[in-house]
């Protein structure tokens, strides 16, 4: 079994891959593995939604790669993830569902967030100040600016209101059929889990982010539901 770093920087470089539509990554990564045993608005939110980078609504920035000679050339959009009727059916009106802005890459959770503000949730997004403070979920228009955080994200002002969350949109670097997950490494969601035990912990990924077996930890605490673009993955 790969060490979880490596498995970190193969799994990004695969889901890079499929969001970019190179099927020859794709299909190196997996072997590699085999070898070894600005403001912005959330994407796709609202009708004045805009995404990262400045990019069109729901439109990830590795949509429009250019070549050698900086000439940009389309590629396939990845596919939009589910939103399954078990996810659907978890969802009343008042409840806090914590959502996340993608980064390049990621899994967008925005279909299963927009079925939640239509169900009349509140949406909640992570905000990060270092490595060592733990996340909070803090409270969000939808049609709000977000600002930029540290590591590349993008989140509410450090004063909008705290809410603790119901539902919790998960994302993730790679994931197993015992709904262990994998993250990018400091350890925020894990804690964010154990400071809300109710929360249902859902992880959004890519179905090749699956992996045969997950190293765990201790302190690792496993999902309840994974969602992908082809499956609702429970225990």
């Amino acid at each position: 079994m790969l060490d979880k770093q490596t498995l970190r920087t193969q799994m990004r470089a695969a889901r890079l891959a499929f969001v970019e539509g190179d099927a020859d990554r794709q299909v190196q990564s997996r072997q590699s593995m085999a070898a070894d045993p600005s403001p912005v608005r959330h994407p796709g939110l609202g009708p004045g939604s805009t995404a990262p980078q400045n990019q069109p609504p729901g439109q990830m920035p590795s949509d429009e790669p250019r070549n050698g000679s900086g000439v940009t050339h389309s590629v396939a959009k990845p596919p939009k993830i589910l939103v399954p009727q078990a996810f659907l059916d978890r969802l009343e009106h008042g409840l806090t569902v914590a959502s996340y802005v993608p980064m390049p890459g990621e899994a967008d959770p925005s279909p299963l967030a927009r079925a939640a503000v239509e169900a009349g949730c509140e949406i909640v997004l992570p905000h990060v100040v270092d490595r060592a403070t733990p996340l909070r979920f803090l409270a969000w228009d939808t049609e709000a600016a977000l600002i930029a955080g540290p590591f590349g994200l993008h989140q509410p002002a450090h004063d909008a209101a705290e809410r603790e969350p119901d539902i919790i949109l998960t994302p993730l670097v790679a994931f197993d059929a015992m709904l262990n997950r994998l993250g990018q490494g400091a350890g925020y969601y894990d804690r964010a889990f154990v400071t809300f035990p109710n929360a249902w912990r859902i992880g959004v990924a890519w179905s090749i982010q699956q992996v045969e077996a997950l190293p765990a930890d201790a302190w690792d605490v496993p999902l309840h539901a994974i969602v992908t673009e082809t499956d609702w993955i429970t225990p």
